[in-house]
């Protein structure tokens, strides 16, 4: 029998071939540049050097506040009209991820480590305790919480694992705040990640393979697809004013992610060879960056921006509306990013 290092050699070999066999096209495709998509250039920087990886933007229009949560624990946000950023709560955890602000002025935060919390002036409650992997969230009007747990296998920390196994294991849950009680409403999600609200509120719609999951009418408790085929992996998705979806995109090799899940051998070639993962999802200038916004009836991409090459922002993870400007979170960045939308029509996306 062949030594294992030779076996692992020989795998490898064989995956970056997979990888690199791609024409250049091919591999660029996922963020690739089209006609109709639009630069970043006029992009302003919020905040620099005071927001560490913010993955998740919400805007709060009566207050005109923008809110995030940062890597570092801080829960903050920017009154916009003179970009005053308020140090709002700070959180003993690096491990927190989407949230949502409330009809009562809280913040839904999503913490891998504490579970579902509630932020407000008189502090932090966890609300749904020990949650999982959730990753995102929603509040409906009437109070009740929708959320995402990505995985109920995987941690954070080993999320890549999630996806070389490629096995639905995230779930869509509601949070009941009169009965205090959660229900998972769907489970088999691959990688359940991003979540919104309808304009309505008849359906969300959770970021996988997009899919929504109606709420109300006919079709209420019907899981379907949204829109596929999208130009990048999806992460958070927000409601835009006029009913539309932003969703920011990431850049993943789908082809090296396949080669890996059909590998038997995957857990030694990955465990030897850490490297692969930033093959399968680029970070840094590698990553690029690409938001989308999409029709919230039929899911058809009605804007694009698009900065292959990080030269403005890289790996955008979240994208709010709000009075003209759209704000961008990434997990990359030290700041907020601030993309106007109104005015001139926006320069198109070169190479």
């Amino acid at each position: 029998m062949a030594p294992k290092s030779f076996l692992l050699a020989c795998l490898l070999a064989f995956t970056v071939q997979i990888f690199f066999s791609l024409s250049v096209s091919s591999l660029a495709s996922l963020l690739s540049i089209s006609k109709e998509s639009s630069s970043m250039k006029g992009l302003t920087k919020l905040g620099e050097g005071c927001v560490n990886h913010p993955e998740d933007v919400s805007v709060v229009v009566s207050k005109g506040a923008l809110y995030t949560a940062t890597r570092d624990g801080w829960v903050k946000y920017f009154i916009l009209h003179n970009e005053t950023l308020v140090n709002w709560k700070h959180i003993d955890s690096q491990s927190l991820l989407g949230l949502t602000t409330t009809k009562d002025g809280g913040v839904i935060l999503c913490d891998n480590e504490k579970g579902l919390l509630k932020v407000t002036e008189e502090g932090v409650e966890a609300i749904v305790p020990h949650a999982g992997f959730t990753n995102d969230v929603i509040a409906a009007s009437d109070g009740t919480l929708y959320f995402t747990v990505a995985s109920t296998k995987y941690t954070p920390t080993d999320f890549y694992k999630d996806m070389a196994e490629g096995k639905p294991y995230g779930q869509l849950r509601k949070y009941d705040p009169k009965l205090k009680e959660t229900t998972v409403l769907h489970e088999g999600f691959y990688f359940a990640n991003g979540i919104a609200l309808s304009k309505n509120e008849d359906f969300v719609v959770v970021c996988e393979s997009w899919k929504r999951y109606w709420l109300k009418g006919d079709r209420a408790g019907i899981l379907d697809a949204f829109i596929e085929n999208l130009p990048g992996g999806p992460d958070n998705i927000n409601l835009a004013p006029d009913g539309s979806f932003w969703i920011g995109l990431i850049k993943m090799n789908q082809t090296g992610v396949r080669a890996i899940q059909k590998c038997r051998e995957k857990w030694e070639l990955l465990d030897a060879y850490p490297g692969l993962i930033s093959l399968l999802l680029p970070m840094g200038s590698d990553a690029g960056a690409r938001v989308v916004k999409v029709d919230g009836n039929d899911g058809k991409i009605i804007r694009d921006f698009n900065d292959p090459d990080a030269t403005y922002i890289s790996f955008v993870t979240s994208a709010a509306e709000f009075d003209g400007n759209l704000y961008l979170a990434s997990l990359q960045s030290n700041f907020i990013g601030i993309l106007p939308l109104d005015g001139p029509e926006p320069q198109l996306a070169t190479i």
